[in-house]
């Protein structure tokens, strides 16, 4: 018998633990299969670059994961059955739907973009939390003539970074941001300062206190009455997760999270572990990790180790998920490095310029490194799986 690992997405997070997995675990005693509807991986972060007119590194999974031990499967998730323990995919080119049985489920299916409810958003505003989103919005761009007016709604750092970017390609139309707040009201004083000088520079005109409450073809409204131009809205108010997990009998959040323990493992069903957006898990002063890459890759590592560790039969590692910056480009030239608490508050040091540009770029490009290199970096344990049903007391003590 083999256990079977089932991996859902492949984005950061899925792609991370798939890795860790394979490296961590004998291959003989264990089958691990990645299920993702795309055949290559997406550097979200990048995905304003997309937008404003950049090309991507194409990354095929065929190359990533040759000769890891990890099944690649390119379908769409599109039932989960945790107490049958099977997964249902659907797979391109009219194929019949097919049901994939596991032992351990890992649940990385991430998040696409949340219009919120707001009249006109999803038929009138483009989105960037997805590639054919990102190219949809590329196109739409180019189409567009001098002096055109863009709307990017939400001043958070995809906000930020699409704005910017989108105005350091196109000098020639007339970018604007709406935010709900004050322009950077999540950075430093120094960083605030920073921001509102480059946006300054790129002729961006910013909507503070701006919560927009309806989108037309050619306009938005403010909540307050305000009427800003726009022949393009970029909405980036937020991440709504992938919907499944709510239609399962997992504990899952408001908003859909699977509620998870500091193992990445859920509260609810020991053998599904979620990581990610996918995933409610507390990190310092017990604050909800925020949906990014900077808690979604930790939160990999973390699951595949305790994976690992429980097969084994040995003591599961438990290191604690904290943060350390947010990284913000503002455009190919300069950047932000916005240093933070463990628990995520800003602090007075901030790095700009085009320093802080190259830094991104450094975080960026390591991101990537590490999904493409996947059984790279760390030394090899492979180690025999100890079957459920065979664990010694004080082994089932310590997988517990």
């Amino acid at each position: 018998m083999q256990h079977r690992i089932v991996v859902l997405g492949a984005g950061y997070t899925g792609a991370v633990a798939a890795g860790r997995l394979a490296k961590r675990l004998h291959r003989e005693d264990v089958t691990i299969t990645l299920v993702n509807a795309e055949p290559d991986f997406v550097e979200r972060v990048r995905l304003h670059q997309l937008a404003a007119g950049q090309e991507l590194k194409p990354r095929p999974f065929s190359e990533m994961f040759a000769g890891t031990g990890v099944e690649l499967k390119l379908a769409r998730v599109t039932a989960v059955d945790v107490d049958r323990k099977t997964v249902t995919v659907s797979a391109a080119h009219g194929h019949a739907p097919e049901e994939l049985a596991y032992d351990t489920l890992v649940y990385a299916l991430g998040s696409g973009w949340n219009d919120g409810g707001v009249p006109g958003a999803a038929e009138h505003a483009h989105e960037l939390s997805s590639r054919p989103g990102a190219l949809r919005l590329r196109d739409r761009l180019a189409a567009l003539s001098a002096g055109r007016p863009v709307v990017v709604v939400g001043g958070g750092l995809t906000g930020v970074e699409a704005a910017t970017e989108i105005a350091e390609a196109r000098p020639d139309l007339d970018v604007a941001l709406a935010t709900h707040g004050v322009l950077g009201d999540w950075l430093s004083e120094k960083g605030r300062a920073h921001l509102r000088k480059v946006v300054t520079r790129l002729g961006i005109t910013v909507h503070e206190h701006a919560a927009v409450g309806s989108v037309e073809a050619d306009r938005v409204t403010t909540r307050d009455g305000r009427t800003v131009p726009a022949d393009v809205t970029v909405w980036t108010t937020g991440f709504a997760v992938h919907p499944i997990a709510r239609a399962t009998a997992l504990e899952v959040t408001d908003r859909g999270q699977i509620v998870v323990d500091s193992t990445m493992r859920s509260v609810s069903h020991p053998d599904v572990y979620a990581v990610g957006d996918a995933a409610m898990a507390l990190g310092p002063q017990d604050k909800p990790l925020r949906m990014s890459c900077a808690s979604g890759v930790p939160m990999a590592w973390q699951a595949a180790d305790a994976i690992a560790a429980r097969l084994a039969g040995v003591d599961v590692p438990r290191v604690a998920i904290r943060y350390f910056q947010q990284c913000v480009s503002l455009g190919r030239g300069e950047g932000l490095i916005q240093f933070v608490t463990a628990d995520d508050r800003a602090v007075d040091r901030a790095l700009t310029g085009r320093m802080a540009a190259l830094y991104k770029e450094l975080i960026c490009k390591s991101a990537a490194w590490g999904v493409a290199n996947p059984t790279m970096g760390m030394p090899s344990r492979r180690r025999r799986v100890v079957r459920q049903e065979t664990l010694s007391p004080a082994h089932a003590e310590t997988a517990a």
